[in-house]
């Protein structure tokens, strides 16, 4: 395909060798010294051998339009590994320039009633919408950039319930998690609906962007399922072939499928209606493969959420919001996408690469629509600001966008005053910028503003803030104050605190960790009890942010697992990585600072990463560290320990952008920083090896797992009749206990399950007690058996009864019966236990009456303590750990697990009201099962 050089040339170029011109020069700008161009080709690595980033490839394809009349899709800033690539997507294209300054039609709603607050579940929301008017359309995507696709509510509903019967029919259902990977698009929201109406809890993921770097994209992935056990990944067919390697990585995933094969005619069944407090989402925070922290939010949580928002922001079914943030993040999904759910107002979609390739589109969007409300993290806006043709902007109008959302990472004062001084000229307001702050764990917002107050920036002297901590303003004479912007105060029924590290609540403009409390908060990370144990203060959770608030307003400083202290000072590694991206021909936004342990002395250092262009020069080099070292001593007052400039793409960044100090750190301190950057072929090889590795210690521990649960059952099956027999036939009381007691440890030693056994001296004496522990398993009674003295009475339910193998040994025992559902007969049965208690027996009680297969303490009922407080004996709490493990809900296979018996406390009831003394003792008993437990809270 020949290409004219100019509209009025008359020559005629082949298309390989300008666009390798128009690549080579690029390239050459950014590594100048470089002797390799001239031999780089159409086959070469835009990445790894021209060194183009996410950022020089936006540059490239504005480039490629301007020279040759060609507009490229953004699929070539993610899929184009190669000039060859961009080529072959360049002949697919015709030859034309889109005009620089479009006009579109401008575009009303009509306000429509508010859905009401009985509302309980993202469900019902939809449901609500498409039977008050479910052909309104609920969503219009960009399919391309000039094509949409509009989704009605109806549309939505009949595509998810569609989807959920698909997802019913594979056996799957209440609590099952379901991964989505898909790009931003219809199928998304139907797979993620879908999930819903199945009663599944869908867990977004974001799809594969770059092919160089599939492998650390598809490990981080796998960590994320294997901690949710997702059982099936919805995607598309592009990437159904990296999903059948997730499988060879993950366990529990039983299938990879793509939305049609899901979706089929409705088989008529019942939908299961979620509660209020069943888990609606899992949001996974940005963290390493190993630790994988997904955040548990309930329906309750995010409509808590989105209500605040609504009412702290204004917004209504008549505003227009206009988004390019992914799906797979927060404040994508929630802010946007179930905000437009819950208000009722149009969403206008982008996909994050339409963005990424040309940030201007984003702009002419929000032009097209007169859209009212956007929000994006502070690189975009800064990007706008600094990236932008004055011809990419002519004729365009930005006066109807009135919120700016700025969020999601730290924002800068210079980007707001750079992007409002930038697009004045357009029409966009001052007071439209509007710095917000939230995180996962508070569903997505915790701070917004004031409705038309603008950004507020707090100036604040630098010595006073890193030396004692106190943020005290600073004189006009101050030659190098810090600017820190103000996020807004708390969403209604929401409070934000600052604690010192002892916990103690400090004063106004005081520096310490960031708390908060509110209907929003999530009840803990899935299936990571230390994550979670870390989360809370009491009701309070902690953030990770460092901040201090001034007249209700929160300012973030840095966060607390980054910063540095060294002289006396806390450092704050923001400030000092926005300093180092504005030092020439250092790559913006390639700037990583944290401490590190020196190997040799133990000491920690203060290390920059920076990224530079490959091949610059010795003296390039030497000019560039002198000018970090000197802005550090201008900011901090002291020198750095090491400056490590590196190549482009060795700074470790979250998927969406923030820079991944931890990470850096770690692999600084391995002496692994830079790693090569290996072709996707190769790539894709190293991870089927992986998965074929994998699959093989899992079949190891399969077969050693199947050898042992085959031994425990023989075990069982040896000992248990033959203890049956003499429990039965045995003449007295104390020899059958003692029976079971020496039956039940047999089993326990000869399987390897021999519990640790902590406090049993909290039970020797004889007097009357009674015991409470947490139920996960039908062998806790089992282990109780091996570890209690064989004076206790169990309590146990009713039912039993009607089951003669088990309630022919359970009444030689002397067992006592409850009934669970009839209060009457309930209440009988308490005071006849009472009695018993009074005649000096001690009671073995399981408070939750029954147990589950996923982790968490179920509230207790409060027979046993109306019992301790109504005969005055003591309550004492158990611990069990690693029961539900050993014997999973109903399931026959036992599998290994390590078993505790953690023995609390006596606890003594005090008071004359009963009531008051036994819910009381319920509660303290609770608190301390739970506190040694390490498992989610699920009365909460």
């Amino acid at each position: 395909m020949p290409i004219k050089t100019s509209p009025s040339s008359h020559q005629e170029i082949p298309a390989a060798d300008l666009l390798l011109g128009i690549v080579r020069r690029l390239s050459g700008e950014l590594r100048p010294t470089s002797k390799a161009m001239a031999h780089l080709g159409l086959d070469h690595a835009l990445d790894s051998d021209f060194g183009l980033d996410s950022l020089a490839r936006m540059e490239l394809l504005v480039r490629i339009q301007r020279e040759t009349g060609v507009r490229l899709s953004e699929t070539a800033l993610a899929e184009a590994d190669t000039p060859r690539d961009l080529l072959a997507l360049m002949e697919s294209q015709p030859l034309a320039t889109i005009p620089a300054s479009p006009h579109f039609a401008t575009q009303t709603l009509c306000e429509i009633g508010h859905p009401p607050e009985t509302i309980a579940t993202l469900n019902e929301m939809l449901d609500w919408h498409v039977a008050q008017h479910g052909e309104r359309t609920h969503i219009t995507f960009y399919v391309d950039e000039e094509r949409t696709e509009e989704i009605t509510y109806r549309m939505l509903q009949t595509e998810s319930r569609e989807l959920a019967a698909g997802l019913r029919t594979q056996g799957l259902g209440n609590g099952d998690r379901i991964a989505i990977m898909l790009p931003t698009g219809r199928e998304f929201f139907t797979a993620f609906y879908g999930a819903l109406y199945s009663g599944c809890v869908p867990v977004p993921l974001y799809p594969p962007t770059r092919p160089s770097q599939i492998e650390d994209h598809m490990r981080r992935i796998a960590g994320i399922i294997t901690n949710a056990e997702a059982s099936i990944l919805v995607t598309d067919e592009r990437a159904k072939a990296l999903g059948h390697l997730l499988r060879a990585q993950c366990s529990s995933l039983r299938s990879v499928v793509t939305v049609s094969e899901l979706s089929g005619p409705i088989i008529p069944q019942p939908l299961p209606r979620p509660n209020a407090q069943d888990i609606a989402l899992l949001q996974y925070t940005s963290g390493s493969t190993g630790n994988p922290k997904g955040v548990v939010l309930t329906h309750t949580n995010l409509l808590a959420n989105l209500r605040a928002m609504e009412q702290a922001s204004g917004i209504t079914s008549a505003d227009i919001f206009v988004s390019w943030l992914p799906l797979y993040h927060d404040m994508g999904l929630i802010g946007a996408c179930m905000g437009s759910l819950s208000v009722g107002f149009l969403l206008v979609l982008m996909s994050p690469l339409a963005f990424l390739a040309r940030p201007s589109r984003w702009l002419w969007t929000i032009h097209r629509h007169r859209a009212t409300v956007s929000a994006a993290p502070n690189f975009a806006y800064e990007l706008c600001a600094n990236k932008l043709d004055d011809r990419d902007l002519d004729g365009l109008d930005l006066s109807c966008w009135r919120l700016a959302y700025n969020g999601a990472e730290p924002v800068s004062s210079d980007t707001l005053s750079h992007f409002a001084a930038r697009l004045a000229p357009y029409g966009f307001g001052p007071k439209a910028m509007t710095p917000v702050y939230g995180l996962a764990e508070s569903s997505v917002g915790l701070a917004f503003p004031p409705l038309g107050r603008g950004p507020l920036i707090d100036r604040v002297d630098r010595e006073a803030l890193s030396g004692t901590g106190i943020a005290l303003v600073a004189s006009m004479e101050d030659p190098n104050p810090r600017h820190i912007v103000s996020c807004g105060r708390p969403l209604p029924e929401h409070a934000i605190r600052i604690v010192d590290a002892t916990g103690q609540v400090l004063p106004e403009r005081r520096q310490g960790m960031v708390q908060f409390q509110g209907p929003s908060a999530t009840r803990g990370y899935f299936r990571n009890p230390e994550a979670t144990k870390l989360l809370f203060d009491g009701p309070w959770l902690n953030t990770g942010d460092l901040g201090y608030l001034a007249t209700e307003d929160l300012y973030l400083t840095g966060r607390e697992k980054d910063i540095i202290i060294r002289g006396g000072h806390n450092i704050h590694p923001q400030e000092l990585e926005e300093a180092v991206n504005q030092v020439r021909g250092v790559h913006k936004g390639g700037v990583a600072v944290f401490p590190a342990t020196a190997p040799q002395t133990g000491t920690e250092r203060l290390v920059v990463l920076a990224e530079i262009k490959e091949f610059a020069r010795n003296k390039e080099r030497s000019r560039i560290q002198s000018e970090i070292n000197r802005l550090a001593i201008d900011l901090l007052g002291l020198p750095v320990d090491d400056i490590v400039l590196v190549p482009p793409r060795t700074v470790l960044k979250t998927s969406s952008g923030k820079i991944r100090r931890s990470a850096c750190r770690e692999r600084y301190e391995r002496g692994v920083l830079i790693n090569a950057h290996h072709k996707p072929w190769r790539q894709i090889l190293h991870l089927v090896y992986s998965g074929i590795k994998t699959q093989t210690k899992r079949w190891q521990h399969r077969c050693v797992g199947c050898a042992w649960s085959a031994w425990a059952w023989t075990v069982f099956a040896a000992i248990v009749p033959f203890a049956w027999c003499l429990i039965v036939l045995a003449p007295a009381l104390t020899l059958r206990r003692n029976i079971a007691r020496t039956s039940a440890r047999l089993v326990l030693s000869l399987t390897g399950l021999t519990p640790r056994v902590e406090g049993l001296q909290h039970l020797t004496e004889s007097t009357p007690t009674i015991v409470v522990a947490n139920h996960a398993s039908y062998l806790d009674a089992l282990i109780l058996t091996a570890v209690l003295p064989p004076r206790f009475t169990y309590v146990a339910k009713q039912e039993l009864l009607n089951k003669t193998l088990a309630a022919l040994p359970l009444r030689r025992l002397d067992s006592a019966f409850v009934e669970r559902f009839d209060s009457t007969r309930g209440a009988e049965d308490t005071n006849g236990m009472a009695d018993l208690t009074r005649a000096g027996a001690s009671l073995v009680f399981f408070p939750e009456g029954t147990f589950q297969s996923e982790s968490g303490l179920l509230p207790f009922r409060l027979g046993a303590f109306v019992i301790a407080a109504r005969c005055g004996i003591p309550v004492v709490p158990i611990a069990l750990i690693g029961t539900r493990t050993l014997l999973r809900g109903e399931r026959r296979r036992p599998h290994y697990s390590v078993l505790q018996v953690l023995i609390g406390e006596p606890l003594y009831g005090k008071g004359d009201d009963e009531w008051q003394v036994a819910l009381k003792l319920r509660d303290t008993a609770r608190t301390r099962i739970l506190a040694r437990l390490g498992e989610p809270d699920t009365a909460t």
